[in-house]
Protein backbone atom coordinates (compact mmCIF):
# COMPACT_ATOMS: atom_id res chain seq x y z
CA UNK A 1 0.00 0.00 0.00
CA UNK A 2 0.80 3.54 -0.49
CA UNK A 3 1.30 6.51 1.79
CA UNK A 4 -2.23 8.27 0.36
CA UNK A 5 -4.03 4.39 0.44
CA UNK A 6 -2.78 4.10 4.00
CA UNK A 7 -3.65 7.27 5.37
CA UNK A 8 -7.11 7.37 3.85
CA UNK A 9 -8.03 3.56 5.28
CA UNK A 10 -6.80 5.09 8.48
CA UNK A 11 -9.06 8.32 7.98
CA UNK A 12 -12.04 5.95 7.50
CA UNK A 13 -11.35 4.41 10.22
CA UNK A 14 -11.17 7.18 12.42
CA UNK A 15 -14.37 8.02 11.00
CA UNK A 16 -16.02 4.96 11.89
CA UNK A 17 -15.01 5.03 15.29
CA UNK A 18 -16.01 8.95 15.84
CA UNK A 19 -19.69 7.59 14.85
CA UNK A 20 -19.92 4.39 16.73
CA UNK A 21 -19.00 6.62 19.41
CA UNK A 22 -21.78 9.40 18.77
CA UNK A 23 -24.27 6.25 18.43
CA UNK A 24 -22.87 5.05 21.82
CA UNK A 25 -23.01 7.83 23.55
CA UNK A 26 -26.90 8.90 21.88
CA UNK A 27 -27.78 5.36 23.14
CA UNK A 28 -26.61 6.08 26.54
CA UNK A 29 -28.60 9.51 26.47
CA UNK A 30 -31.59 7.69 25.23
CA UNK A 31 -31.70 5.05 27.30
CA UNK A 32 -31.85 7.54 30.37
CA UNK A 33 -34.81 9.12 28.76
CA UNK A 34 -36.65 6.00 28.12
CA UNK A 35 -36.06 5.48 31.96
CA UNK A 36 -37.48 9.05 33.14
CA UNK A 37 -40.21 8.30 30.57
CA UNK A 38 -40.95 4.78 32.08
CA UNK A 39 -40.72 3.48 28.54
CA UNK A 40 -39.98 0.31 26.98
CA UNK A 41 -37.67 0.17 24.28
CA UNK A 42 -34.37 -1.28 22.78
CA UNK A 43 -31.69 1.04 21.31
CA UNK A 44 -30.34 -0.37 18.06
CA UNK A 45 -26.85 1.38 16.60
CA UNK A 46 -25.90 1.62 12.90
CA UNK A 47 -23.91 3.73 10.71
CA UNK A 48 -25.60 4.02 7.65
CA UNK A 49 -24.41 6.89 5.08
CA UNK A 50 -21.31 9.04 7.29
CA UNK A 51 -23.82 8.96 9.78
CA UNK A 52 -24.52 7.45 12.92
CA UNK A 53 -27.59 5.78 13.26
CA UNK A 54 -30.51 4.90 16.36
CA UNK A 55 -33.47 3.33 16.68
CA UNK A 56 -35.59 2.84 19.41
CA UNK A 57 -37.55 -0.12 18.83
CA UNK A 58 -40.33 -2.36 21.26
CA UNK A 59 -40.96 -5.80 21.21
CA UNK A 60 -44.53 -5.07 22.54
CA UNK A 61 -47.12 -3.15 19.94
CA UNK A 62 -45.36 -0.06 20.43
CA UNK A 63 -48.06 2.19 21.52
CA UNK A 64 -46.17 3.66 24.07
CA UNK A 65 -42.89 4.75 22.12
CA UNK A 66 -45.58 6.53 19.48
CA UNK A 67 -45.46 9.10 22.49
CA UNK A 68 -42.33 9.62 21.03
CA UNK A 69 -42.92 9.99 17.80
CA UNK A 70 -45.90 12.47 18.00
CA UNK A 71 -47.91 13.92 15.32
CA UNK A 72 -46.25 14.03 12.12
CA UNK A 73 -42.91 13.18 13.63
CA UNK A 74 -42.58 16.81 15.64
CA UNK A 75 -41.23 15.19 19.18
CA UNK A 76 -39.36 12.68 17.41
CA UNK A 77 -37.93 15.84 15.51
CA UNK A 78 -37.11 17.21 19.09
CA UNK A 79 -35.95 14.32 20.53
CA UNK A 80 -33.46 14.14 17.65
CA UNK A 81 -31.81 17.26 18.10
CA UNK A 82 -31.86 16.78 22.05
CA UNK A 83 -30.11 14.18 21.11
CA UNK A 84 -28.15 15.61 18.91
CA UNK A 85 -26.95 18.09 21.62
CA UNK A 86 -25.85 15.55 23.93
CA UNK A 87 -23.40 13.99 21.55
CA UNK A 88 -22.05 17.74 20.43
CA UNK A 89 -22.01 18.14 24.91
CA UNK A 90 -19.82 14.92 24.82
CA UNK A 91 -17.48 15.19 21.78
CA UNK A 92 -17.50 19.26 20.74
CA UNK A 93 -18.17 18.35 17.09
CA UNK A 94 -21.81 18.91 15.60
CA UNK A 95 -23.46 15.20 15.44
CA UNK A 96 -25.61 14.40 12.30
CA UNK A 97 -26.96 11.58 13.52
CA UNK A 98 -30.43 10.31 12.82
CA UNK A 99 -32.86 9.29 15.17
CA UNK A 100 -36.05 6.85 14.33
CA UNK A 101 -38.33 5.27 17.06
CA UNK A 102 -40.40 2.39 16.30
CA UNK A 103 -39.73 2.37 12.66
CA UNK A 104 -41.36 5.42 12.36
CA UNK A 105 -38.69 7.02 10.13
CA UNK A 106 -38.17 3.76 7.53
CA UNK A 107 -41.76 4.04 7.25
CA UNK A 108 -41.30 7.50 6.28
CA UNK A 109 -38.71 7.35 4.13
CA UNK A 110 -40.65 4.49 1.84
CA UNK A 111 -43.72 6.89 1.54
CA UNK A 112 -41.92 10.05 0.28
CA UNK A 113 -39.92 7.71 -1.81
CA UNK A 114 -42.70 6.61 -3.66
CA UNK A 115 -44.33 10.61 -3.34
CA UNK A 116 -41.10 11.48 -4.73
CA UNK A 117 -41.26 8.59 -7.69
CA UNK A 118 -44.85 9.72 -8.84
CA UNK A 119 -44.08 13.36 -8.88
CA UNK A 120 -40.83 12.71 -11.47
CA UNK A 121 -43.51 10.93 -13.52
CA UNK A 122 -45.81 13.83 -13.11
CA UNK A 123 -43.15 16.84 -14.53
CA UNK A 124 -41.98 14.16 -17.12
CA UNK A 125 -45.16 13.52 -18.49
CA UNK A 126 -46.50 17.19 -18.13
CA UNK A 127 -43.99 18.59 -19.12
CA UNK A 128 -44.15 21.35 -16.12
CA UNK A 129 -42.44 21.52 -12.46
CA UNK A 130 -44.55 19.60 -9.58
CA UNK A 131 -44.41 22.02 -6.44
CA UNK A 132 -45.05 19.42 -3.04
CA UNK A 133 -46.08 20.43 0.51
CA UNK A 134 -43.72 21.80 2.93
CA UNK A 135 -41.45 19.32 4.06
CA UNK A 136 -38.82 18.57 6.96
CA UNK A 137 -34.86 18.85 6.03
CA UNK A 138 -35.44 14.92 6.04
CA UNK A 139 -38.25 14.65 4.26
CA UNK A 140 -36.87 16.48 1.37
CA UNK A 141 -33.61 14.92 1.15
CA UNK A 142 -35.61 11.41 0.56
CA UNK A 143 -37.77 12.96 -2.17
CA UNK A 144 -34.56 14.38 -3.75
CA UNK A 145 -32.70 11.21 -3.53
CA UNK A 146 -35.87 9.41 -5.28
CA UNK A 147 -36.08 12.10 -8.27
CA UNK A 148 -32.61 11.69 -8.95
CA UNK A 149 -33.17 7.92 -8.80
CA UNK A 150 -35.90 8.41 -11.71
CA UNK A 151 -33.74 10.69 -13.77
CA UNK A 152 -34.92 14.30 -13.08
CA UNK A 153 -33.58 17.38 -11.36
CA UNK A 154 -35.09 18.66 -8.11
CA UNK A 155 -34.40 21.81 -5.71
CA UNK A 156 -35.67 22.61 -2.57
CA UNK A 157 -37.62 26.50 -2.43
CA UNK A 158 -38.83 28.45 0.21
CA UNK A 159 -37.70 29.45 3.83
CA UNK A 160 -38.27 26.94 7.22
CA UNK A 161 -40.35 25.64 7.80
CA UNK A 162 -42.26 26.41 4.58
CA UNK A 163 -39.25 24.62 2.55
CA UNK A 164 -40.77 22.87 -0.43
CA UNK A 165 -39.48 20.43 -3.32
CA UNK A 166 -39.85 21.85 -7.11
CA UNK A 167 -39.43 18.78 -9.27
CA UNK A 168 -38.27 19.61 -12.61
CA UNK A 169 -39.08 18.19 -15.56
CA UNK A 170 -36.34 17.03 -17.97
Amino acid sequence: MTEGTTSAAAEGADTLTRLEQEGEIAADYLEGLLDIADLDGDIDMDVEADRASVSIISDSSGRDLQKLVGRDGEVLEALQELTRLAVHRETGDRSRLMLDIAGYRAKKRTELSELGAKAAAEARSSGEPVKLDPMTPFERKVVHDAVKAAGLSSESEGEEPQRFVVVLPA
